[in-house]
Order: C-alpha cells, then sequence, then structure tokens
C-alpha cells in the first residue's frame, strides 16, 4: 500500500481476519427467524433475507441471528497478513464493515489491533451499510480525513463499489 493517503479504512473480515463463521447456520437461522413470524422466505439468500427483513417487522430479529454468529465467530477468527500492516501504520485507521459492530470489536480486541484503529463502523453503527457510502463517510469523518485523502482497503465488490460512491480511492488486499 502507497503511503501518499492521509488515513487509511479497512473492511474486516476477508481483509484483516476471517471470522469463522458458517454462512449457510446463519443463512437457516434467518430462515427460522422468518419461518416462525409466518413469513415465507421464498427461496433467498442470507443477504436477500437480510434486505427484506424491515419490510416484514423482522429487521432486528434478522439482526441478532446473524450478529450472533459474527461475535462468536470474531472470538476465533483468524488473522490475516494484512493486520500486520495496519498494527506498524502510523496513519489514523477505520474499520467499515458489513459485520455487525460489536463483531469487529471482539475481532480487533482478539488479534491486539483495537489500539491501533481509532473508529469502526459495522453494518449496524448508521442506517445504511455497505454499498451506501454512508458507512465509509461516517468512518472517514471518525478519523477526521476528506474521502479524498483516503484509500478503502477490502477484498470485495461490495467495497470497491463503496469506495467509488464515497469518493474513496480503494485498494484491492
Amino acid at each position: 500500500m502507497t503511503s501518499e493517503y492521509d488515513g487509511v479504512v479497512y473492511d474486516l473480515d476477508g481483509t484483516l481476519v476471517r471470522l469463522d463463521v458458517d454462512w449457510e447456520a446463519v443463512a437457516s437461522d434467518v430462515t427460522t427467524v422468518y419461518r416462525e413470524a409466518g413469513v415465507s422466505p421464498d427461496g433467498r439468500d442470507l443477504w436477500g433475507l437480510f434486505e427484506d427483513a424491515p419490510e416484514h417487522g423482522l429487521r432486528d430479529p434478522v439482526h441478532e441471528a446473524i450478529a450472533h454468529h459474527e461475535r462468536e465467530g470474531a472470538r476465533t477468527s483468524d488473522r490475516l497478513p494484512l493486520a500486520d500492516a495496519l498494527a506498524e501504520d502510523y496513519r489514523p485507521i477505520a474499520v467499515c464493515s458489513l459485520n455487525c459492530e460489536a463483531a469487529c470489536h471482539i475481532a480487533l480486541e482478539t488479534h491486539g489491533l483495537s489500539d491501533h484503529v481509532r473508529a469502526v463502523v459495522g453494518r449496524d453503527t448508521v442506517a445504511t451499510y455497505k454499498p451506501h457510502p454512508e458507512p465509509l463517510l461516517t468512518a472517514v469523518s471518525a478519523i477526521d480525513r476528506h474521502p479524498r485523502s483516503v484509500v478503502f482497503v477490502g477484498d470485495s465488490e461490495r467495497d470497491e463499489q463503496t469506495a467509488r460512491r464515497a469518493g474513496t480511492d480503494f485498494e484491492w488486499v
């Protein structure tokens, strides 16, 4: 990563750590939330169910079903090589993740990275989530930087799209 930026915002899962989450089990639990509420999951995938949950009054129970697995998976997550670069970086650093904020904090603490990160913005920190630009712009603001002076580092097309929408540069892991 080049040093031309005044700050760095990292995605979490797949970038700094790999959460130990069985996503099929998460999808099963979310499907159960729908069924118990008398709402058909209609063969939608996990994120489709997540996105549709508010219209069925299931936002909170669906979020909690996902967040439970993320928090547990953060405790047994694997540290990825880029985490070492984060720990050695002198610039202001934030994390912007599609995972819940609590799981981000747990993973950072588990891997000794909390002291190096000024701000964490998770899926539940603001009203929107990636690829909407608000979470990334919130992270950028929290480290007192301008979007053009920051690079967002991630591992997915969603991360790249988020950076483009927020006006930050993007770098693939």
